[in-house]
């Protein structure tokens, strides 16, 4: 839903970090500077989770090597990839991010596979554990009730995975052709995001059940299994030789990938908001390389909370940071359907019929609507555990709020100290840049595929 309303606005005008700085043009400075900072913690907090992600499954190998050891060896290549090997970070990136789609793929094909008992067991299990233990977990509660806390959970995970078209605009400022390019790529990155988290969760549910000792030893009292990955634990338990460790291998290339793009982005996003006057001018230093030195330095001072899992758990440490990015997601996400919101209004109150806009969203406002309402409400829902009865806990309590709370403080701040107001809807500027890329998309002459792989590359993603 949030995508429409995004992909309204971008293809309008095309700009560098766009739904940050709509929210600065759309609605008010400050709030613009709130949803920049918002956005900077939810990729630097996915740093840390990150490394933990990657202690957690080395340990399917080994627990020999101190925790503190592995955090401090992923940080240093974290660095040294982040200063002194940056040339290389879009196209190692590039072959990573290949990876992990073939990794998918084949996992969805190991499952439906396997599941038709194609295995050294000759099982074939199918839906088996969709009817014993059940489908549905009871959590916290037994009964309908249970079911329905076990849903709520499943449902504020997910508000932590779903994430694509606010990265799709982030390049919108350098996407070549973006009015044509860009309702594409949004398109796409829904059906295929959609496909596979509801396929993989299902893949996942025809693999183990939800109550299967490994997995929950892993998350529950940190033992090292499988890793926690339930396709592992599947491969070990049908005997599968030598594929559980290419798969767990390939896991953790992708986690340290993605650790690595985190650490690249919130520096950046940094390094954004300093150009901007936002953040102080000591984080707009860069080195002869163009790598803004302190940025990277600040990121990876966030990074070093993945040490937490020394004196606790890697699992418990994995829930806080999930938690906090969970709330910080949902906060990005509301901010995006507002400003949206606001730039509908905005065309209306200044007489620009949306027909005359490059891309225009079905259902609006309607969509925008729904958006903004569900995304607030699971922002205040994420932490609810640490309500219930026997449960509360201080850290939970804190990195499932913080951000709720951390926003208003920002956008007040700022706003008090700049004497920002909210724009009306008559002076919000709907007219600086549309022009260039009225003229820049007029212009434009699609040049043909110059090689087998460009050819490929339009067939598959076009």
């Amino acid at each position: 839903m949030m995508s429409i309303g995004l992909a309204e606005m971008v293809t309008y005008l095309p700009i560098s970090s766009p739904f940050i700085r709509f929210a600065s043009r759309f609605v008010d400075d400050a709030f613009g500077v709130a949803a920049g900072y918002n956005f900077f913690v939810f990729e630097a907090i996915m740093v840390p989770f990150e490394v933990t992600a990657c202690h957690m499954i080395i340990t399917y190998w080994s627990s020999i090597v101190p925790v503190s050891g592995i955090i401090a060896i992923i940080l240093v290549l974290f660095i040294l990839l982040n200063v002194f090997a940056v040339q290389w970070y879009g196209e190692a990136e590039f072959w990573l991010a290949l990876g992990k789609v073939l990794l998918s793929v084949g996992l969805l094909f190991f499952t439906f596979i396997v599941m038709l008992g194609g295995n050294p067991l000759g099982d074939r299990f199918g839906f088996r554990y969709w009817n014993n233990p059940g489908s549905f977990a009871e959590y916290y509660k037994t009964g309908s009730l249970g079911r329905w806390l076990g849903f709520l959970a499943c449902l504020i995970r997910a508000s932590f995975t779903i994430a694509g078209p606010d990265y799709v605009s982030m390049a919108a400022g350098e996407t070549i052709n973006p009015r044509s390019v860009l309702p594409k790529a949004y398109n796409g990155v829904f059906y295929r995001l959609t496909s596979f988290f509801v396929l993989g969760a299902l893949s996942v549910g025809i693999l183990v059940p939800f109550n299967d000792p490994t997995m929950s030893d892993a998350f529950d009292k940190d033992l090292p299994g499988a890793a926690a990955s339930p396709y592992v634990i599947a491969m070990d338990r049908l005997h599968i030789p030598v594929l559980p460790h290419i798969v767990n291998a390939m896991i953790l290339g992708a986690c340290f990938s993605a650790g690595n793009s985190y650490v690249y982005c919130a520096s950046r996003s940094l390094y954004g908001l300093a150009l901007d006057g936002k953040a102080p001018r000591l984080f707009t230093k860069c080195t002869r390389n163009g790598v803004p030195i302190y940025c990277v330095g600040a990121v990876l001072l966030i990074a070093l909370l993945s040490f937490l899992q020394v004196s606790n758990s890697s699992s418990v440490v994995l829930d806080w940071f999930v938690n906090l990015v969970t709330a910080s997601q949902l906060i990005n996400f509301s901010v995006c359907t507002f400003t949206y919101i606001r730039f509908k209004k905005a065309l209306e109150a200044q007489g620009i019929s949306r027909d005359s806009l490059p891309y225009k969203g079905r259902g609006q406002p309607y969509v925008a609507y729904i958006a903004l309402t569900a995304t607030t409400v699971m922002a205040f829902v994420g932490g609810y555990t640490v309500f219930l009865p026997g449960n509360w806990s201080v850290p939970t309590f804190l990195f499932s709020y913080t951000m709720i709370g951390v926003f208003p403080v920002i956008y007040f701040g700022w706003k008090f100290i700049h004497k920002t107001e909210v724009k009306k809807l008559e002076d919000i500027d709907l007219v600086t840049g549309v022009a260039e890329i009225d003229d820049y998309t007029r212009n434009f002459v699609t040049a043909p595929p110059g090689n087998v792989f460009s050819k490929t590359s339009k067939v598959l993603f076009d």
